[in-house]
């Protein structure tokens, strides 16, 4: 049993890819005040909707249902994560005709947080196209900034592909009826940390982890791309497999005279702490040119645990889409394996 823990950074350049609440026609970035400092962040749900949107043409997505109106309305997924990858690897909540059905998340993001403070730019704009000569134009105005923004990954593997069936309060996540039909699509009943459950077939859990590794490597979207088209694949990604689920490279990025700073030695040091729960190496994706005098120095700082395969420093395309190929082609089936409690 592993869990794929980490760390994922954007490179933002002159961007607005997650906005809040404008006030007085100016529209606004996410951002978060600690003291008198501020700092932009991308939600947790905005980067999961690009990760949704980054899928593959053909791969199913499961349909969302509105219903209600003002305070007592909603929406839902159609909670058939036997169906669709999403329903599976991201959750969902389904509270209809009484019936309740939950599903936590495989996939766990954190807010991408600017790893140093910034103070967002307010860009001034106009439109007056076409209107009568004297007329006054409509004036309008919306922050952006540049900057890296981080957040911390988690994949819980052995729940990928495997569904609740009982349990306590909202831990259910098929109804009996799904559950049946799933079992005749091929799914086949487990125990999943002391709870039933149907399990899909072990090429198809692969399958869908190995597809969502590579979606990441070529992730995009983002906020006002008219005006401020950027790239949103990850500029440094690091994911390393570790038994128990503690993610403890949360501190790679530091803030050092007002700018990140990657920290060879947190990432020496938590290696070392954590050697008895890796099982395998870390792997750190890094694109030239993204804190480029910093990549070279880490390399020189690390050479000793490139050379010995506890560390990978490779090109975040790299590196995703080798996991990926190596997920699917059966070499981590051990990381899918739940201990039956």
């Amino acid at each position: 049993m592993s869990f794929l823990v980490g760390k994922i950074a954007l490179d933002i350049v002159a961007g607005a890819p997650n906005n809040g609440e404008g006030e007085d026609n100016n529209g606004k970035v996410k951002q978060l005040r600690v003291g008198r400092d501020i700092y932009p962040y991308v939600s947790a749900q905005a980067f999961r909707r690009w990760l949704r949107d980054s899928l593959p043409e053909g791969e199913s997505r499961s349909p969302v249902t509105r219903s209600g109106s003002g305070a007592k309305q909603q929406a839902y997924t159609a909670g058939r994560p036997d169906l669709h990858l999403d329903d599976d690897l991201f959750g969902y909540m389904v509270a209809v005709k009484k019936e309740t059905f939950m599903r936590d998340t495989v996939l766990a993001t954190g807010t991408l947080v600017s790893v140093v403070p910034q103070r967002p730019t307010m860009d001034f704009g106009t439109m007056s196209r076409d209107f009568p000569a004297g007329e006054h134009p409509v004036i309008h105005s919306h922050e952006l900034y540049s900057g890296v923004v981080a957040g911390d990954l988690l994949l819980d593997l052995p729940r990928a592909g495997v569904f609740e069936t009982d349990g306590n309060g909202l831990r259910v996540a098929l109804s009996a009826q799904v559950a049946t039909a799933a079992r005749e699509a091929g799914a086949q009943d487990t125990t999943l940390r002391g709870t039933s459950a149907v399990r899909l077939p072990l090429a198809e859990r692969r399958r869908r982890i190995a597809l969502l590794l590579r979606t990441l490597a070529r992730v995009r979207g983002g906020a006002k791309q008219a005006m401020h088209y950027g790239d949103r694949t990850p500029s440094l990604v690091l994911l390393a497999p570790v038994k128990g689920g503690v993610n403890p490279f949360t501190r790679i990025l530091g803030a050092r005279d007002g700018k990140p700073v990657f920290q060879s030695e947190v990432l020496r040091a938590e290696i070392a702490a954590w050697a008895d729960e890796l099982d395998g190496p870390v792997l750190v994706g890094w694109a030239p040119g993204f804190l480029d005098d910093q990549r070279e120095r880490a390399a020189q700082d690390l050479a000793d645990l490139i050379k010995a395969d506890t560390l990978v420093l490779d090109h975040p395309r790299t590196i995703l889409n080798a996991l990926a190929g190596r997920v699917e082609a059966g070499d981590h089936d051990t990381w899918f394996e739940d201990p039956k409690a």
